[in-house]
């Protein structure tokens, strides 16, 4: 993995110091060489540092295609590139690299904007074309590596990150509306928290040229109708024997490196499963760290070691307690450039460290199969209430308390809590329902809103920030027809995955310090064949991802095999001593607080007060709330930005 720039420009305004100050910026992303290109009239810029994983010795970028005219940064991993370079150099094409990275110049070079569906894997690419006078970005078809874009008066900056585009000379100025739908978690994915800085979409491609930008999608998930999946013949053998075989190769092709692969392990099926497929492959024990809490409650260093036991693996606990998770939490925001609800994500800043610091540059990672197969609570719910026809209502009702019960550590943040924000009707004049997770999130954002200023209230209101995002997805072609879990889970890759769980739980804590997630549920060969699976193999019963339990049974323990899942949460601040609980107190009554022009500072300072007495279970409950008001303040400390 790598950190990029890239700027077509109306005149040549950057300096060598503006262009060496930004990649600066993102230097944590690739330590391990900085390098740009400037055209002849300084009009057309790249620049790259690099993280080298494949080709040590020789892959340092950016990248020139024969003729000069062609040049292209790569931030990502690009799997199946051998077989691609073969055929490539069977055509008579050179390779100047060992590197997986210059199969896209060449492959651009051949085929032109098509390129990007002979890609396989996590990528940000940004091409210069002199030829055609223009600039091409692409990103991965779910948005695992970050890619963003910014118009300023003729210029079209790209980047990893943000804080790259406002050291290129963007201005760092706060998107009210995009603050107000992320406070719902319903920010399209296009969407940032800076105004004018925009995120090239999962499965798009960007195209500027003339100072002005077009955005294409060559790819999108796509659920069969619920008629065509009904009368899918396939047995339960049948399709978890096609799913492991996908899964499987998507791990395999991760495994290939020049560099030590680990694995982050909790105790759940999903890092598990990879774990167990690549210590299958592996010649040598794989390194399985795991994030160890003090509340039992959110520990799951039992399972987790038990699990790199019995499969091989060697277990590296990495301990965290709340005076870490404090005294990480502004750098961890910085990196994320987005609010949390939860220190989860700070976490995981610290996880890599530990990753780091043991001198490895890549983990596998077990996000997406929640995303791809059902596997949080709402989505449950949204099959016991809207996929039981024949199920009797004392039934449902049994096991809609029963999912309530056995999710606590997630109650308020992914099950409903409370009373829901206005506006959710849109999904039902649009969809005929509500998808859960987006109630659940209703209410978090409900309880925000008793401490917003009243003019920003008002004027969010007015916004409509869930008839907003509708308006973004093509509900005819996507979501018409689909069975209502299929249409949640789509609602959640264009939302809550690229903009929280990719950025807070994956790339941005793990770039920060030079390591490389590698996501095999993620690979889309693993998540087409998902999308044409039926729910009920998804979900059966209580039994989330059932297809997968079938598929892995046995590379996991018979414990996890059984267990439900449990989202990844940090413990919550439960007692006022807690040093989590301190630096939030602190942060919340001082003077940033005055500088945010989101939330009323007398509100807050009584909210402080009020959570100060509250029993630790109620002061749990508030958290999510507290949380994102600490991030507002961090963020407009870290980055200066105006209203």
């Amino acid at each position: 993995m790598c950190g990029l720039i890239g700027a077509l420009l109306a005149e040549p305004s950057l300096t060598d110091e503006r262009i060496a100050g930004a990649l600066a910026t993102i230097a944590h992303r690739g330590p391990d060489h900085t390098g740009w290109w400037c055209s002849s009239d300084r009009r057309t810029v790249l620049g790259h540092v690099r993280l080298s994983i494949i080709g040590l010795d020789n892959g340092d970028q950016p990248l020139v295609g024969a003729g000069g005219e062609v040049r292209c940064v790569v931030n990502g991993e690009l799997y199946g590139y051998r077989a691609i370079r073969c055929a490539l150099k069977a055509e008579g094409r050179h390779f100047a690299s060992d590197s997986d990275s210059e199969i896209a110049l060449h492959l651009y070079e051949k085929l032109g904007g098509d390129f990007v569906h002979q890609l396989r894997g996590e990528f940000a690419v940004v091409i210069a074309d002199q030829r055609r006078r223009c600039l091409i970005a692409v990103r991965d078809r779910f948005g695992i590596k970050p890619l963003f874009y910014t118009v300023q008066g003729g210029d079209v900056l790209v980047a990893s990150e943000i804080k790259a585009l406002l050291a290129l000379g963007a201005p760092a100025r706060w998107d009210a509306a995009a603050f107000f739908a992320e406070c719902h978690h319903v920010r399209a994915a296009d969407r940032t928290l800076f105004a004018g800085i925009r995120a090239v979409p999962p499965g798009c491609t960007l195209i500027a040229r003339d100072g002005h930008v077009e955005v294409r999608p060559y790819w999108d998930t796509d659920y069969p109708s619920r008629e065509s999946l009904a009368a899918d013949g396939r047995s339960d053998a049948d399709i978890a024997a096609g799913f492991r075989e996908a899964l499987d190769k998507a791990v395999a092709e991760r495994l290939v490196a020049d560099v030590e692969v680990a694995s982050y392990l909790s105790g759940g099926i999903d890092s598990s499963a990879v774990l167990g497929l690549a210590q299958r492959r592996s010649n040598r024990p794989i390194r399985a760290f795991t994030i160890v809490f003090g509340e039992e409650l959110y520990n799951e260093e039992r399972l987790a070691q038990q699990t790199a036991e019995w499969l091989g693996a060697t277990f590296v606990p990495v301990p965290v307690n709340q005076r870490d998770l404090a005294d990480a939490f502004p750098d961890a925001l910085w990196h994320a450039e987005t609010l949390v609800f939860n220190a989860h994500g700070v976490a995981k800043y610290l996880l890599s460290r530990a990753v780091r610091d043991a001198g490895i540059k890549v983990v596998f990672t077990g996000e997406g199969a929640d995303e791809i197969l059902g596997g949080y609570p709402p989505f449950r719910r949204d099959l016991l209430l809207h996929n039981t026809e024949k199920q009797p209502p004392e039934e449902i009702e049994k096991l809609l308390t029963e999912l309530d019960a056995t999710n606590q550590t997630s109650r308020g943040l992914l099950t409903a809590d409370g009373s829901l924000a206005p506006g959710l009707d849109a999904f039902v004049v649009r969809l005929g329902w509500t998808p859960s997770a987006i109630e659940a999130f209703s209410t978090l954002a409900a309880k925000m809103y008793p401490f917003f200023t009243d003019a920003y209230l008002e004027a969010g209101l007015r916004a409509e920030p869930y008839t907003e995002l509708l308006d973004t997805i093509d509900v005819h072609r996507r979501l018409a027809g689909r069975d209502p879990v299929h249409q949640a889970l789509y609602i959640w890759t264009r939302t809550v995955l690229p903009t929280y769980i990719l950025t807070v739980l994956g790339d941005r804590m793990e770039m920060a310090h030079s390591v490389e997630g590698r996501v095999p549920f993620l690979d889309h060969h693993v998540a087409e064949y998902a999308a044409r699976i039926p729910v009920h193999h998804k979900i059966r019963g209580m039994r989330e991802k059932h297809v997968l339990r079938e598929a892995v049974r046995d590379c996991v323990l018979p414990e996890v095999y059984d267990r439900q899942k449990h989202p990844f949460m940090s413990p919550p601040a439960r007692n006022t001593g807690d040093a989590l609980s301190v630096f939030c107190q602190d942060t919340l009554r001082s003077r940033s607080v005055e500088d945010q022009p989101f939330f009323n500072p007398c509100r807050i300072r009584g909210l402080m007060d009020q959570v100060a007495t509250m029993e630790p279970a109620d002061r749990a409950a508030f958290e999510g709330v507290v949380l994102r008001i600490v991030s507002t303040c961090i963020l407009q400390q870290r980055f200066g930005l105006a209203a």
